[in-house]
């Protein structure tokens, strides 16, 4: 193994591991912390997605220091803390406290965060984080129901995270390219927070971390990691592996994401002719409505176009089922009803699953048993298929970020199957 990952959510994993992938690196995503390095076969890059993005910092840390450990044993020359580009954490953490456990279980004294991602419309500028034309600030994100981003200066939010220094390199500085970039880091200490609006930013930044044990950031930071590895004649030059032929079986889509982009895609796959089903954490709170009902409705007449299973639903709604349930438990009553939904829809052969939201993911991934992934065709930017690994019920999987993905998607997703 040449590069280690460890990302906070399932979703995140799978966007890093496609990004890789793209760059020509043997890469599996391994679902949860490793058991062993028996578990990465012959990869060059391992991604680890944990479900860390929301617990307490302090389990955070200890899930992504056990699941480190287990990839520097499997000889990780270099490794990548991955959060969202769109930088989703509270004043607690936990990306501030991860990246100092990794860079104290590393023994080093600095690290970038670069959570940019140009092709899906975040760019870091003046240390600001903005997605699309808009300061994080002032984006859907400022009313994240886990969440809320309300500042969107990224050496101040995590300044408020950390005990150790984090400082600014602009992108004057990556402007210059790799050398400038890597003559600033010289000069650094602790998190430093690096400006990029295009991915020829994010190729010249992977470049100058070269030499950087830790490396953190969104996707985006990966695209020029692979290189460094081809350059030291550790890594050979193929094209990306991509392809793989899905399992036969239904097809459903599963959405517990309350995001605006996923709240679009859900309203044009209605309108495109897909049937679907809404359920609401309240009603399944009092049994009104049952994974029975919701099996039942998907499996009467899967058809050519998959089923729609949702939840997502308006910030309003949201605030009033949190009220009702509980800030935390209205979202979990969602991922784990949705879970149940998969598994009994596994059972009837059901083997191609979207699901949209990073929590909703891991719940079903969880349900379903999968342990390790193998990446197949980018659907859009960020998102691909893929298969699972060594299951004895093998599944297709496209498993979405809520803020991810054309207004389309859940229609066109489907083209990329063979």
């Amino acid at each position: 193994m040449l590069l280690g990952a460890v990302a906070d959510d399932l979703t995140g994993a799978t966007d890093l591991s496609l990004t890789l992938s793209r760059e020509g690196m043997k890469t599996v995503q391994v679902v949860g912390v490793p058991g062993g390095p028996g578990e990465f076969g012959d990869a060059e890059a391992v991604v680890v997605a944990l479900k860390s993005r929301t617990i307490k910092a302090v389990d955070a840390v200890s899930q992504s220091i056990a699941s480190a450990e287990r990839l520097l044993d499997a000889g990780a020359r270099q490794l990548v803390f991955k959060y969202c580009s769109t930088f989703d954490s509270t004043d607690e953490g936990n990306i501030g406290p991860v990246t100092e456990a990794l860079l104290q279980l590393l023994g080093d004294t600095a690290t970038i965060a670069c959570p940019a991602f140009p092709t899906n419309g975040r760019s870091v500028y003046q240390g600001h984080l903005f997605v699309g034309d808009r300061l994080l600030s002032e984006s859907p994100m400022k009313d994240h129901p886990l969440t809320p981003m309300r500042d969107s200066d990224l050496v101040r939010v995590l300044q408020r995270q950390t005990k150790i220094g984090v400082s600014l390199i602009p992108l004057k500085i990556v402007s210059a390219r790799a050398s400038a970039i890597a003559s600033a880091l010289k000069e650094r200490r602790g998190i430093v927070v690096v400006d990029a609006v295009s991915d020829a930013d994010l190729r010249a930044i992977g470049e100058a971390a070269a030499t950087l044990k830790l490396v953190t950031g969104g996707s985006g930071i990966a695209l020029g990691l692979p290189e460094n590895f081809r350059r030291a004649g550790l890594l050979p030059p193929r094209p990306a592996g991509t392809g793989f032929s899905a399992p036969a079986g239904g097809a459903v889509i599963l959405s517990g994401s309350c995001s605006q982009q996923t709240r679009r895609q859900v309203e044009v796959a209605i309108t495109g002719g897909l049937r679907s089903i809404k359920v609401d954490p309240v009603a399944i709170a009092d049994g009104s409505m049952t994974a029975d009902a919701a099996v039942a409705f998907v499996a009467a007449d899967p058809g050519e176009k998959p089923p729609l299973v949702y939840s997502s639903a308006d910030p309003a709604a949201v605030k009033a089922a949190q009220e009702t349930l509980g800030k935390a438990h209205a979202g979990t009553i969602v991922e784990e009803f949705l879970a149940e939904v998969a598994t009994r829809l596994a059972d009837k052969g059901f083997s191609r699953f979207i699901v949209a939201g990073g929590e909703t993911s891991g719940a079903v991934v969880a349900a379903l048993g999968v342990r390790a992934f193998e990446i197949g065709p980018e659907i859009d930017p960020g998102v691909p298929w893929v298969l699972s690994r060594g299951a004895e019920r093998p599944v297709a999987m496209a498993l979405k970020s809520g803020n991810f993905g054309s207004d389309d998607f859940f229609l066109k997703a489907w083209e990329h199957l063979q």
